[in-house]
């Protein structure tokens, strides 16, 4: 079950981005209905009325097809242009990114996704390792660069931006929130929730990592 540098380049580069795409959503959708094990090749062609060659033509197996759908809904959620485009003061981009990822990890498709890698448990271990390389690992690079410009700038103390962007991604993975919303979505979906947890788990983060007076812009 090991995605090769090959079915990488097609994942990432597909001939034809329309038909990547449609056969990203239907895999999508099945893998969460489904699962992993019953998802096959065949009811993804016919999800998305295409031919199995078309997937071959994109993908090399189900499972560079499943790290293509898990990487997608994390795109969508927390995309680059998130980490290119922010500024503002320390915790003005803190928040931004936190927020993105608070958000992301309490939507029904990554809790669904999460719930199925879990409820595998022929191939929890290498879904699991795909999902993470597919999404976390990628988040927590993102999380990274961002903390090493800031670093740079002097704004906080980062002697180890890897490191910290594993506990700042922590502080929201380990959120009451998620648990939450597995009985009452209403509130765990709820904006001032959300706001009020991400502005006290970045005031942490902060404090933890020598952050100035501009790490939280002018006093209101």
């Amino acid at each position: 079950m090991v995605v090769t540098e090959n079915s990488r380049g097609r994942r990432g580069r597909p001939a034809n981005e329309a038909l990547g795409q449609t056969i990203v959503d239907a895999a999508y959708e099945l893998f969460v209905e489904l699962g992993f094990q019953a998802t096959t090749l065949d009811k993804v062609t016919q999800r998305a009325k295409i031919s199995k060659l078309s997937i071959y033509r994109h993908f090399e197996n189900k499972e560079a097809l499943f790290s293509a759908a898990i990487a997608a809904r994390c795109h969508q959620f927390a995309p680059q242009a998130l980490f290119e485009d922010i500024d503002g003061s320390a915790e003005d981009q803190l928040m931004a990114v936190g927020s993105s990822l608070l958000r992301t990890l309490l939507s029904p498709d990554v809790r669904s996704v999460e719930a199925m890698v879990m409820a595998d448990k022929t191939n929890q271990k290498s879904l699991s390792k795909l999902y993470y390389e597919a999404g976390p690992a990628h988040v927590i690079a993102q999380i990274e660069a961002l903390l090493r410009q800031l670093h740079a700038k002097a704004v906080l103390n980062v002697p180890d931006p890897l490191q910290s962007a594993r506990l700042f991604g922590a502080l929201f993975k380990g959120s009451d929130l998620l648990i939450t919303a597995r009985f009452d979505e209403a509130r765990a979906e709820d904006d001032t929730e959300i706001e009020s947890y991400c502005r006290s788990a970045v005031a942490m983060f902060i404090a933890a990592h020598g952050g100035s007076d501009d790490a939280g812009g002018s006093p209101g």
